[in-house]
């Protein structure tokens, strides 16, 4: 047994950089310690833990299955101590200087960073705010290692050291450029026929280039497939697609009003229900507690939150959207 009296709870913070890193190079670096003081922790706990811990691999290093089931807790015993230890003042925005990485779509350089840089430009001029691309296999790595603060993206299992908090419902539209030579007699407002929506082809936006969506999972339901013949990674690129081609896609209502000044396509309702993905932002449980980070959560879902009210409403007529309050 450890004799706690003894223990360097510098050393823990030393084996999580590494079970990160894999690498005393890059631990070091993590830590702003050097590659020699590095290893002389490592040695320091195998001593301590009696196991190896890392083994050579390559270039970098291997972790034990002893070190792999000490993951997990250690990572929660840190969490743990930086809440006992955090500072309970009052968070000064003025007086801030930090950045503050959100990782989600290009949907939210639209829909949340404009309000987002007004807000904090004039409460916190030395915040500065970056959104850094969504990767959806990825964003559980991004959070535990740092690499962002918040991230947004729909709701889903998590797991227990993220903590997450439900913003709105994104409905979705279709739409298709203006003119389009198949859906002549079709308004814009009304239902796009079932029919066209699974003739014509599709495009699609997937940060991690999927050609299936919220769409196909809708059909599949009924007994029907689309076409996806291309798949964006932006939302942006989806637009420009579909100004441009007989493509039609599936997007988000709210997003599709925004742009709807610039022209070129219109709107219609999807002829299939669509169960809306509720869209949430998620952090570390760590940063809960933090004055800065509970600051810019209040000012993410102060603006994100509204979304919550656009969606269709009444009969499928041109003008029957349900815009959410500004």
């Amino acid at each position: 047994m450890v004799n706690l009296f003894r223990l360097d709870l510098n050393l823990l913070r030393v084996l999580e950089a590494l079970l990160q890193e894999r690498s005393t190079v890059r631990a070091g670096q993590r830590l702003g310690l050097s590659q020699p003081a590095v290893s002389a922790a490592l040695g320091r706990l195998r001593h301590m833990l009696g196991d190896p811990l890392f083994v050579r691999h390559g270039q970098g290093l291997a972790p034990t299955s002893r070190a792999l089931d000490l993951e997990p807790d250690l990572r929660r015993a840190l969490d743990a101590l930086e809440v006992l230890f955090s500072n309970p003042a009052e968070f000064d925005p003025a007086a801030a200087r930090f950045d503050f990485r959100i990782s989600g779509t290009d949907f939210f350089a639209a829909m949340l960073m404009p309000e987002l840089v007004g807000s904090v430009r004039n409460a916190a001029p030395g915040v500065r705010l970056q959104l850094v691309d969504l990767v959806p296999d990825n964003y559980i790595v991004a959070i535990n290692r740092h690499e962002v603060d918040l991230a947004l993206l729909p709701q889903r299992d998590f797991p227990r050291w993220i903590a997450h908090e439900p913003l709105f419902r994104a409905e979705f539209t279709a739409i298709a450029r203006s003119g389009h030579p198949a859906l002549r007699g079709v308004g814009a407002g009304q239902v796009l026929p079932l029919e066209s929506f699974c003739a014509l082809g599709h495009v699609l936006c997937s940060p991690d280039g999927r050609f299936h969506g919220l769409g196909d999972i809708a059909l599949a339901r009924a007994g029907l497939s689309r076409r996806v013949e291309v798949s964006v990674p932006v939302f942006e690129g989806v637009f420009e697609i579909v100004r441009s081609s007989d493509l039609i896609a599936l997007v988000p209502l709210s997003l599709a009003l925004r742009k709807l000044d610039r022209g070129g396509f219109d709107l219609f309702r999807p002829p299939i229900p669509l169960d809306p993905p509720i869209i949430s932002m998620i952090w570390h449980r760590r940063l809960t507690t933090d004055a800065a980070h509970r600051w810019l959560r209040s000012l993410v879902a102060g603006i994100l939150r509204p979304l919550e009210g656009m969606g269709y409403k009444g009969p499928p007529q041109k003008g029957a959207i349900r815009t959410a309050p500004r």
